[in-house]
């Protein structure tokens, strides 16, 4: 008898998941754009060493705010796996859309499946879909959380992101090395204060070893 076969969902641009909208980048738009910022800051645009800048920034943005499509594969939960699968400390880069500064860190992505799991890569490639697009973190986390309960129907998810913002780093407060923590639990994770000690604790431990 064939084992049963997974369920491959595709994520492409055209065809946006749950909570992440829809958007295509004018690149020559956001080129006459960044040439009209740099003269309003009095930037001579003319300069060989600013003749490409604007280029260059529409390169940038769009680079920044494309997520890569993938294909979320999920596989049946045949060994009835009832327990946390945690990814940590997976590496992160948006950008904040009050100041189109960029805010970066690691993610914590936990989940206790249900009748399907999913390749653990694809935790990585969830937080970047979501991360390629101009944020908050508190939005991206609870983005990253709502996937994962729509995508796979789990027990419980857990996510936990740490991130520096370089809006509070460089400006404002100037706080260097400021670490924001936001948390987006759901189901098992949530309820049961036994999963969601045993979740935070392991999130807790990669902070520290930092």
């Amino acid at each position: 008898m064939n084992p049963p076969s997974p369920r491959v969902a595709a994520l492409a641009p055209a065809a946006p998941p749950a909570g992440r909208a829809s958007h295509q980048i004018d690149r020559a738009a956001v080129q006459l754009a960044a040439r009209g910022l740099l003269l309003a800051l009095g930037a001579d645009v003319d300069a060989e060493a600013l003749q490409e800048t604007p280029r260059r920034m529409a390169d940038a943005y769009a680079e920044l705010l494309t997520p890569q499509p993938f294909r979320a594969t999920t596989f049946p939960n045949v060994d009835g796996y009832d327990e946390l699968i945690v990814a940590r400390a997976i590496p992160f880069h948006s950008l904040c859309m009050h100041h189109l500064l960029p805010f970066h860190g690691v993610a914590h992505v936990g989940y206790i499946p249900g009748e399907r799991i999913i390749g653990l890569s694809k935790l990585g490639r969830v937080v970047e879909l979501f991360a390629r697009d101009l944020q908050i973190q508190e939005r991206l986390t609870t983005q990253i959380a709502g996937w994962l309960q729509h995508e796979l129907g789990p027990q419980g998810v857990g996510v936990v992101l740490e991130a520096e913002h370089l809006c509070m780093s460089l400006r404002g407060v100037q706080k260097l090395g400021a670490k924001t923590v936001t948390s987006a639990l759901h189901g098992l994770v949530r309820d049961d204060a036994r999963t969601r000690q045993e979740f935070l604790a392991l999130t807790m431990r990669t902070s520290h070893d930092q």
